[in-house]
């Protein structure tokens, strides 16, 4: 026995010690339930939805009633202990989830494996490799929200992933519950065919119980905690509005299932048994989405949502999984459909989705897909080749670990001492050429600048950095040497600031974070000739050397590039001396006269010069090609350029007109729009330097449903305004008084 499962039963001889008889019952279904089931008794299940719509509650009360934890909390509850899926002190602290806990239970001798995801949009990256490993899904919806920006989020990845889901109208006690407006935006908004299998029997205070529409039935969740259940009659001022919507619920399902249509246009009665396959079927086929009602806080509803995922979701061996053989640089290989039969007849295929660096070291969360693996064995990363010995596997419960010495197709575990990346695929042969397909990861949208408030916490800082950045792709950080700062980026601002608070707590590391520089740079707007002498005497061996050409701007599409040009004819510039020449001319370019940043986009024309015998060398060319770049700035035109950004903005029709307006107010310039299905797409380019802060601004002014994306397009002059700030800026750095005008060298 595992020593959790010894501190499990003392927990339950203390219940007993009070009269609770069922712990014991719920004890001994645990641990039978350490036996390996038939692949027909699994299934792995993820619950996602909007911020706030009740999904780690929802996961507190399915462990509860499958006995897997013998005390309810709350997320945000009084007594300050929080869900066991919140394991970490922040979430505790803010009521939200911020990364995603697995865990396993068993209701109704089926293993169920859960994993609980944020529901925040900076988070979504957590969703991504859920749902990449998972059978089908709880899609959550508040009764008051209803179909919220990050379901519309959800709802998109499950769709990549194809993913089957259930979803489950939570919240009906709360003010304002309608969950027939809910199903209604599913329908509207969402492009689903749904309909209920259950109806509530009241909301708000009034919510009593629900209503089964396949069985006609009313169910009562009676106890301190919801957890008897009782069957009824449906209440006689129900029973017309029972009839209704089975005979709608029928409808849908006929108009997507051969077998029920068949029976509909028969006008024959459906038996309870056609209704169920045929809601198994067009759930697996994807064409259809039941919908269950409940409060999960109130302790209503939870328990035929367990028995809707056993009947209604797919397991293991009911998904088609596949990888690519013998993949070559370019993707391409033999596509095979990997078997999940629970056997060690087939060579193990694993895909690492998650990675957590714990106390103990790394801890790499696997879904296993193919064969089985046991302690003790050997396994090799497919894309690196290395091998790894297995010392210990654990099934995860949140933060807490449980033994176990083997596991099979369709379970969800974890490895320590892995070293591998968040997508990798293993397999137990290391002559196998296989990979599994990756997780999509989304492209970083704000980016901060960021540093440690002391110097003395570089070495916490640059663990922090090594650590997040492996755990999270979405985290992404480097070093910017043009501003000479560094950079992090992620998918919001609470992303980076979840991330800083986390380096102080964790690892006693205060940062403080800001808004990032913008790399503009300088260009010539016109040719200039120079002609500059270089004369130093000084005792002894002197300096002498003198440079003559033209220095001219590059065309627009090179104006990130510097070119030098060698034009001398004769030895009036030694051959030895023109590198020291280039040398200058690129060293003079790093910082730039009029706002100290790079000069790019200039071509130096190397024309003629001279050179004395004995005083001339390379250092004299140095200095020379740097005192002919300055007389040039004094001398010729230049202008400031910007980078600008290609962005593309994805939100719903109703606001288009808004989005547009906002960037055009920006500085940006449209450059066109498509849209499908109510989405419209628009695409423009912004100067870089007007789109801090639009991530915000473009999630309220679209409730939260707009998402962007941008990449770098091009240099282009910044406008005349912004020049002027810019060369004030520096002026005042420089403690150069804004009239003082350049003087030219004689």
């Amino acid at each position: 026995m595992t020593i959790s499962n010894i501190f499990r039963l003392a927990s339950v001889l203390r219940g007993l010690k009070n009269g609770n008889v069922s712990q014991i019952e719920k004890f001994s279904s645990q641990i039978k339930g350490a036996d390996h089931k038939a692949l027909e008794k699994i299934r792995n299940i993820g619950i996602s939805a909007h911020i706030d719509s009740g999904k780690t509650t929802l996961t507190e009360r399915i462990l509860f009633y499958t006995g897997r934890i013998d005390q309810m909390h709350e997320v945000k509850g009084k007594d300050n202990v929080g869900a066991v899926m919140d394991s970490m002190e922040l979430e505790r602290q803010r009521g939200i989830t911020i990364q995603s806990a697995a865990t396993y239970t068993i209701w109704k001798e089926h293993n169920i494996n859960i994993i609980d995801t944020p529901g925040h949009v900076d988070f979504t990256v957590e969703v991504e490799r859920a749902l990449r490993v998972l059978d089908g899904a709880v899609l959550v919806l508040c009764a008051v929200g209803g179909v919220q920006s990050q379901t519309l989020t959800v709802n998109r990845q499950m769709k990549r992933y194809n993913v089957p889901c259930l979803a489950f109208i939570n919240k009906l006690d709360r003010l304002g519950a309608n969950p027939v407006r809910v199903i209604k935006q599913m329908r509207s908004k969402m492009n689903h065919n749904a309909a209920f299998l259950q109806l509530p029997m009241g909301l708000e205070k009034e919510c009593h119980g629900i209503l089964d529409l396949i069985e006609e039935k009313a169910i009562y969740f009676e106890g301190d905690y919801g957890d008897k259940i009782r069957y009824d009659e449906v209440p006689q001022d129900r029973r017309a509005e029972v009839k209704e919507r089975r005979h709608e619920l029928i409808e849908h399902l006929s108009n997507v299932d051969e077998a029920l249509g068949e029976i509909f246009l028969e006008e024959k009665v459906p038996t309870i048994q056609d209704i169920k396959q045929a809601v198994r079927r067009t759930t697996l086929q994807k064409t259809f989405t039941p919908v269950l009602v409940g409060t999960a806080l109130k302790n209503k509803g939870v328990q035929p949502l367990l028995d809707a995922v056993l009947e209604y979701l797919p397991h293991p061996g009911e998904v088609e999984n596949t990888a690519i053989l013998n993949e070559n640089k370019d993707g391409e290989g033999q596509t095979i459909v990997l078997d999940p039969a629970r056997s060690d007849s087939k060579p193990f295929v694993g895909l690492a989705f998650k990675l957590e660096v714990s106390k103990f070291g790394q801890l790499t969360y696997l879904r296993c897909y193919q064969g089985m693996l046991k302690r003790g064995e050997n396994i090799f990363n497919a894309r690196t080749g290395k091998k790894v010995k297995i010392s210990r596997l654990v099934r995860m419960h949140s933060n807490n670990m449980e033994e176990v010495n083997e596991v099979m197709a369709g379970d969800i575990f974890a490895l320590f001492g892995v070293d591998c990346a968040s997508g990798d695929t293993f397999v137990n042969d290391g002559k196998l050429q296989l990979s599994m397909e990756s997780i999509h990861v989304p492209d970083p949208v704000v980016s901060m600048s960021i540093k440690p408030k002391n110097n003395k916490d570089r070495d916490n800082f640059s663990k922090a950095v090594a650590r997040f950045t492996k755990e999270d792709p979405t985290f992404q950080f480097r070093y910017d040497p043009d501003n000479k700062e560094t950079i992090v980026s992620g998918m919001g601002e609470l992303h980076l600031e979840i991330y800083a608070q986390r380096m102080e707590r964790e690892y006693n590391c205060v940062v403080e974070l800001g808004k990032p520089k913008v790399a503009f740079r300088e260009t010539m707007m016109s040719p200039c000739t120079f002609d500059y002498l270089h004369k130093k005497q000084s005792g002894g061996a002197g300096q002498f050397a003198r440079v003559s050409g033209i220095m001219e701007p590059l065309p627009p599409h090179q104006n990130t590039s510097l070119e030098f040009i060698d034009e001398t004819i004769g030895t009036n510039v030694p051959k030895q001396f023109v590198p020291g020449v280039e040398r200058g001319f690129l060293d003079t370019c790093l910082k730039g006269y009029l706002s100290g940043h790079k000069v790019s986009g200039v071509k130096f024309r190397l024309q003629d010069g001279a050179h004395h015998v004995v005083d001339s060398s390379e250092l004299a060319f140095f200095l020379a090609a740097k005192g002919a770049v300055k007389e040039v700035f004094d001398d010729g035109a230049w202008q400031i350029l910007e980078p600008i950004m290609f962005v593309e903005v994805v939100m719903p029709e109703e606001f288009h007109g808004t989005v547009i307006g906002q960037l055009n107010k920006r500085g940006g310039i449209i450059t066109g729009t498509e849209g499908s299905e109510g989405w419209t797409t628009v695409y423009a380019e912004v100067p870089l330097n007007n789109m801090f802060g639009y991530a915000g601004e473009l999630r309220s002014m679209t409730q939260g449903k707009g998402e962007f994306s941008m990449e770098y397009s091009r240099y282009s002059p910044c406008l005349p305004d912004v020049q002027e700030q810019l060369i004030r800026k520096y002026q005042e750095e420089m403690g150069i008084a804004p009239d003082q005008k350049k003087k030219k060298k004689n």
